[in-house]
């Protein structure tokens, strides 16, 4: 298969997402033109070194590499390793003009990208994305962040890669839960703007969780593509870039209440906040409950969950809404969230009625 290209348009700072399967060992052929001098230093935690660090170590060979191996889970991303990490990285002697590799999921791209936006005032890093959700998401479009007791990713800075590479190969090596709850980023650009896309996934979505390469490349790309037109207009998030937080003001509330453990996946938390969120538009008045349901059938059918009592526990309203009370859409003190008039048309509400968003909860919860 050809490796297909998605441009983020970003001026000067513009960069290449390189998208296909067994391109892991091209990753030198990639980054040589871009490295100042050949050395690189790669971030990654246990379990993504131990399935796939020989395949990128063959794949930087004549570059000097230093590996840098993290615990993994979301707990990594903390002060505690925050600080750990940009120590590693000037014992090392990162230079401004080095390139230092997230290899990983969400979390190490995360991590890793703060830790370069500001180790000397800004130095420069690739994503080389290893799960389905950091390659749809969270490996493009510059956000990173570590969480605070306070919230998921208060603490970061916009700062972009030079290059993404996506191998779709490397989605072989995860857990089905972990494949599943990426699949639920891939949901949710058809739910933002492109119901035929969505339409696609419906059709589709299940041959792409069992592992259909042609399939999985295809849904990468049109997702990127998607993520790469919003992100080169709103790269700060001043306005149409808050619709890719589809479900997440939601999700993140959950994860919170589940202390980001391996309770509740970023993924599964984003999934039921997309149902949540169809559900409270259907409430409010402004999609149908047909969609709202179209969009719980499709999740639950992918075994996602699509309903509060799918936890392992059900938090108290109260407790969601002090989270959503910190997140970062905040305003003023009020709350906006991303809801939708229909499957493909979603929009951005500020000044949420908080009391009725936790008297919806509390109907949900029952607590």
């Amino acid at each position: 298969m050809t490796t297909e290209i998605v441009r983020v348009p970003l001026g000067d700072r513009a960069y290449d997402i390189q998208i296909g399967e067994n391109i892991l060992g091209k990753a030198g052929e990639f980054l040589s033109p871009l490295l100042k001098r050949k050395r690189v230093v790669v971030v990654t935690d246990k379990n993504v070194f131990a399935a796939q660090g020989a395949s990128l170590k063959a794949g930087l060979a004549g570059i000097e590499t230093d590996f840098i191996v993290l615990k993994p889970g979301e707990a990594t991303k903390s002060f505690d390793e925050f600080q750990k990490l940009t120590g590693r990285l000037l014992d090392l002697g990162v230079e401004r003009d080095d390139i230092v590799i997230a290899f990983g999921g969400g979390v190490i791209g995360d991590l890793t990208g703060f830790a370069c936006a500001v180790l000397r005032r800004g130095c420069r890093f690739a994503q080389i994305p290893t799960t389905l959700l950091a390659q749809v998401d969270s490996a493009v479009g510059g956000k990173t962040a570590i969480n605070a007791p306070q919230g998921k990713n208060l603490i970061g800075a916009f700062h972009q890669p030079s290059i993404v590479i996506a191998d779709t190969a490397s989605l072989n090596t995860l857990s089905p839960r972990e494949l599943r709850a990426g699949y639920a980023e891939v949901v949710k650009y058809g739910l933002i703007d492109d119901e035929p896309f969505f339409a696609w996934l419906e059709k589709q979505g299940t041959a792409l969780l069992a592992g259909d390469a042609s399939a999985r490349i295809w849904a990468v790309k049109k997702s990127c593509e998607a993520k790469a037109a919003i992100v080169g207009a709103d790269e700060q998030e001043r306005g149409k870039r808050a619709l890719l937080n589809l479900g997440h003001t939601f999700g993140h509330a959950f994860e919170a209440a589940f202390g980001y453990s391996e309770k509740l996946l970023h993924g599964e938390g984003v999934a039921l906040g997309m149902v949540l969120a169809f559900e409270y538009s259907a409430r409010l008045g402004m999609c149908s409950p047909d969609d709202a349901e179209r969009v719980k059938s499709h999740l639950g059918a992918c075994d996602l969950p699509v309903d509060v009592h799918d936890l392992p526990e059900v938090p108290p309203a109260s407790t969601l809404v002090e989270f959503m009370k910190q997140d970062k859409k905040v305003e003023h003190g009020a709350l906006t969230l991303i809801l939708a008039d229909a499957i493909g048309g979603s929009r951005i509400v500020k000044d949420a009625n908080i009391d009725d968003v936790s008297a919806f909860l509390k109907e949900k919860t029952g607590r």
